[in-house]
């Protein structure tokens, strides 16, 4: 049985599931809900200025929204490396746990659907009808069955931390910002587990502030060593990058994250800065977190200017202090924070 499913591709690990599977979830909910809200919200914005292209723009994005089940479940199955009729049935699978599970429910639906259909692919001479049957049919019943529960216990958990976030916002606030940005950095998908917990309001500002704080922090902390190509790799790309570097050396995670617990605080209470569940575990990368912000609290001068000290400048300054200081002391040294980012 062992080399059976070692020959599928199935591997039972949950590591494999929780990073390549949920990191998949993310590029799929990125190619379908989250593009489709920016595009929505940019509709939206124009609309008095620009009526006919605001229409346009507002149901391209409710297209894409509404497509995140199919989405989800063809990301899954390719982030599994499923075999083709797999990946195209599983586009069924993850439409079926949409409704009934949400994102959750399209990611278990098609998680299990691809690893079942998986095992009997090209296992039989009708393999065209058989494969698409048995992933579609075990993606339907996983989206039926253990999509909703699935769901909502995690919903009721993201609402257990938002409520408790609102009630300590100073404390709940530096821990949900360290977490997550501890997941962004990591090598699973924060943006994956703020929609699937539905974090809102304070609790995914605060969740912003981490993730913000990982990438702008890697990122002017390891300026000598990366120059401009890693400012941008890491500042609007992802601070996943070094993810090998600090398994090496874990202390570099130090500065950004000391930046996240001294501006999450500010964030919860004075600034009472908030986001929706699309933008909180997203950071700085392609500032998606910052266009969200501005779709959770509205855009003003105001805002963009509290987004910007939060999200970038505070980091940015409380991280390179940190790290020029360790650097110093001898903590951190040349080549610590080096990554590969093909350019200069």
């Amino acid at each position: 049985m062992k080399q059976f499913f070692q020959k599928k591709g199935v591997t039972l690990s949950i590591k494999v599931y929780l990073i390549d599977g949920l990191s998949y979830m993310a590029l799929g909910l990125f190619s379908s809900l989250i593009i489709g809200l920016i595009i929505k919200t940019v509709g939206e914005q124009i609309q008095t200025l620009l009526p006919t292209v605001s229409t346009y723009l507002i149901d391209m994005g409710a297209l894409a929204m509404g497509l995140m089940g199919p989405a989800i479940g063809v990301a899954v199955a390719y982030g599994l490396k499923a075999p083709p009729l797999v990946i195209f049935s599983a586009l069924i699978a993850g439409a079926a746990g949409a409704p009934l599970g949400g994102p959750a429910g399209s990611f278990i639906a098609a998680l299990i659907a691809t690893e079942v259909g998986k095992l009997v692919s090209k296992e039989t001479k009708v393999d065209i009808l058989v494969t698409p049957f048995v992933t579609i049919a075990s993606g339907f019943l996983i989206a039926a069955f253990v999509g909703p529960p699935i769901s909502g216990g995690l919903h009721y958990f993201g609402s257990v931390i938002i409520w408790a976030t609102e009630q300590q916002p100073i404390i709940m606030g530096i821990i949900v910002a360290v977490l997550m940005g501890w997941a962004l950095t990591a090598p699973i998908s924060a943006a994956a587990i703020a929609i699937m917990l539905q974090l809102d309001g304070i609790a995914a500002g605060a969740a912003t502030i981490g993730c913000a704080a990982q990438m702008v922090g890697f990122a002017v902390s390891s300026y000598r060593e990366n120059k401009t190509s890693g400012l941008l790799a890491l500042g609007i790309g992802t601070s996943m990058l070094q993810v090998a570097n600090i398994v090496k050396k874990p202390i570099i995670i130090l500065p950004p994250t000391i930046a996240a617990v001294i501006v999450a605080p500010f964030a919860t209470t004075i600034f009472q800065m908030t986001n929706v569940p699309e933008g909180a575990g997203m950071g700085t990368s392609g500032f998606v977190g910052q266009i969200m912000t501005f779709t959770s609290m509205g855009f003003s001068a105001v805002v963009f200017l509290k987004v910007v000290i939060l999200h970038i400048v505070a980091p940015a300054v409380i991280s390179l202090l940190l790290s020029e200081w360790m650097r110093k002391k001898g903590y951190i040294q040349l080549g610590d924070m080096k990554i590969n980012t093909g350019g200069e």
